[in-house]
């Protein structure tokens, strides 16, 4: 299977800049890097975006992340491998992530308040920007038919 085009990030040089620019941020905000891709992998999942379900799965891996937590991410509600702190990530996640299927504000003030609970302003931007930005990504990868198993440099 192959893209339908390559990546724009990598099409536009500054669009690739900004990305990383970004990325950087994310970095600087003090989230625990399994929590960052636990997020990814939760809103890829929502967003049907191949490529990036399997790179955070990969990066989780890498990361030391236990299969049996790895394999339940989707089913996180259920699942008694995730603490009160990731499982408000998760659900401002799908919050955040199924926008178009809300009947209600995007996020209520109560999961805010939860979230807001377990993460410092730094943190709560860092897990705010990781949300967006998969989201983005998911949106171009499923766009441009990218494959699972893609590597980007």
């Amino acid at each position: 299977m192959r893209a339908r085009m390559t990546n724009p990030a990598y099409v536009l040089p500054n669009a690739i800049k900004g990305v990383g620019t970004l990325l950087q941020a994310i970095g600087e905000g003090g989230l625990p890097q399994e929590l960052v891709e636990i997020v990814g992998l939760r809103a890829s999942q929502v967003n049907g975006c191949s490529a990036c379900v399997h790179g955070h799965i990969a990066n989780l891996r890498k990361a030391g992340a236990s299969g049996e937590r790895i394999d339940a991410v989707s089913a996180w509600r259920e699942a008694p491998w995730f603490t009160d702190a990731e499982r408000a990530a998760l659900q401002l996640t799908e919050a955040v992530t199924r926008l178009a299927d809300r009947s209600h504000e995007s996020v209520p003030d109560a999961l805010w308040d939860e979230v807001a609970d377990h993460f410092d302003e730094k943190e709560l931007s860092a897990l705010i920007l990781t949300i967006a930005v998969t989201n983005m990504f998911n949106r171009v990868n499923t766009t441009i038919k990218e494959p699972a198993g893609t590597t980007w440099e």
